[in-house]
């Protein structure tokens, strides 16, 4: 069966880890320093970075223990993630297009906060049935299903 209706919602911005790479611009931006002096601290050796191509790359650990920032611990509860399927019958057309768009803006508006949440909203108009995949986070997921509760009692009623 072919759903007519469907939406993919993804958090704008995900959390940095410690393998991410970034260019010789963004540790210079990050450090607030000028580029060359980047270059400089790679080539004394005193910033290890890879050369890919004609560029360096420098992973963010290796940025954050050269700024003596402290490692970040992850915990379980951090590491762990939440998929959550919300169900809802007999739901019409525009009222499905209205919670497709507030999981979207409420996704979009507050990246910093939604860190690492990705939702998709898939309506079945032949069944009048509103599916919102949440998947994320504990503390963001459990958060998006609260505004979720909140939209689903003030649109409905």
């Amino acid at each position: 069966m072919r759903l007519p209706y469907r939406a993919a919602v993804v958090a704008a911005q995900r959390p940095r880890t410690a393998d991410e790479l970034c260019t010789v611009d963004a540790a210079a931006s990050h450090l607030q320093v000028h580029r060359k002096t980047v270059l400089r601290f790679i080539r004394d050796g005193r910033l290890p970075a890879t050369k890919i191509g004609k560029a360096y790359r420098i992973r963010r650990a290796d940025l954050d223990a050269f700024t003596g920032a402290p490692t970040p611990t992850v915990t379980a509860a951090d590491a762990a993630r939440v998929t959550s399927i919300v169900d809802v019958p007999g739901v019409g057309p525009a009222l499905a297009g209205k919670l497709a768009n507030a999981v979207n803006n409420s996704l979009h508006s507050r990246p910093d906060q939604r860190g690492d949440v990705h939702a998709e909203v898939v309506y079945d108009s032949e069944q009048a049935q509103l599916k919102i995949i949440v998947i994320g986070a504990i503390a963001e997921t459990q958060s998006l299903l609260a505004l979720l509760r909140i939209w689903l009692e003030q649109m409905t009623a």
